[in-house]
């Protein structure tokens, strides 16, 4: 298992003991990366084995970021030595498996940047919310000549179409929340300032309800609507294999000369600086 953080990157904030709050907090940018895996792992693990959690929402405490890409500082082999997960899968595939087989709804409340992994665990939840103003949601990885790992092309054709999908993963291109809600990315969208509301409304009901039969209902609707793990598998397999091709290696170091992990700008505009790699 990777080496454990010493700064926590999620706070569980139990509102009851059957709703938490799921808070990523990993400033400037909320990367996930070798040492984020343990952690996260901890929260899967906890929304899988507590008798009364029946809602979990995923937000972020750092503005301006859901959740973004994965960290390219730490060599490949620190997360390629990782042990697989409880389903067999690698780590990472393997906790967004779990988030949509836990008996537990899950939301995303997206606020800020949903790039690369941070759209994975948007799509990997049973619900989306996401801010008008302030949601960003792309899948910037084929300006750097990567494959996307955490199983977006599954899901993301299975939520919005074969079209759709092959647009936001073949462009590189950003969403804002609006936007989102149209092409089906997320179930709704909202002026900032009703997000939290909603979101704290819709979870507090939800969690007033049976566990068991909310759990019935999850499992029968991902009986009819999750990709087998069998589809999930592959595209992490595509990932690793794409960050050692020679194109990948030479625009991610193009990237991290431009600022990548360290300047604001090419953090806040990762789609736009991603594009002129190739111009």
């Amino acid at each position: 298992m990777a080496k454990q953080s010493k700064r926590p990157q999620f706070n569980i904030d139990k509102c009851s003991p059957s709703y938490w709050r799921i808070i990523i907090d990993n400033p400037p940018f909320n990367l996930f990366g070798p040492d984020t895996i343990p952690q996260f792992d901890a929260v899967v693990t906890a929304l899988e084995s507590d008798s009364q959690v029946k809602v979990a929402v995923f937000e972020s405490a750092v503005p301006g970021f859901f959740l973004t890409h994965y960290d390219f500082i730490p060599p490949l082999e620190a997360t390629t030595k990782l042990p697989p997960g409880p389903t067999g899968l690698p780590p990472l595939p393997d906790m967004l498996v779990r988030i949509g087989r836990a008996p537990v709804v899950s939301i995303a409340k997206i606020r800020g940047r949903a790039t690369g992994v941070g759209s994975e665990l948007a799509l990997a939840s049973d619900m989306r919310f996401a801010s008008n103003e302030g949601a960003l949601l792309s899948h910037w990885e084929i300006g750097a000549a990567l494959v996307p790992g955490g199983g977006p092309m599954t899901r993301l054709s299975r939520l919005i179409g074969r079209g759709r999908a092959l647009e936001m993963l073949m462009s590189g291109n950003e969403v804002a929340g609006e936007l989102a809600e149209r092409y089906g990315y997320v179930n709704r969208s909202f002026p900032d300032v009703e997000l939290d509301e909603f979101v704290d409304t819709l979870a507090t009901r939800i969690a007033s309800f049976d566990k068991e039969t909310l759990a019935a209902i999850k499992l029968h609707v991902n009986k009819e609507t999750l990709p087998p793990e069998s589809s999930v598998a592959p595209e992490w397999d595509a990932f690793i294999a794409s960050v050692g091709r020679p194109a990948a290696q030479e625009k991610i170091a193009q990237l991290m000369a431009l600022g990548l992990q360290h300047d604001q700008d090419v953090e806040s505009r990762l789609s736009y600086y991603a594009g002129t790699l190739w111009r």
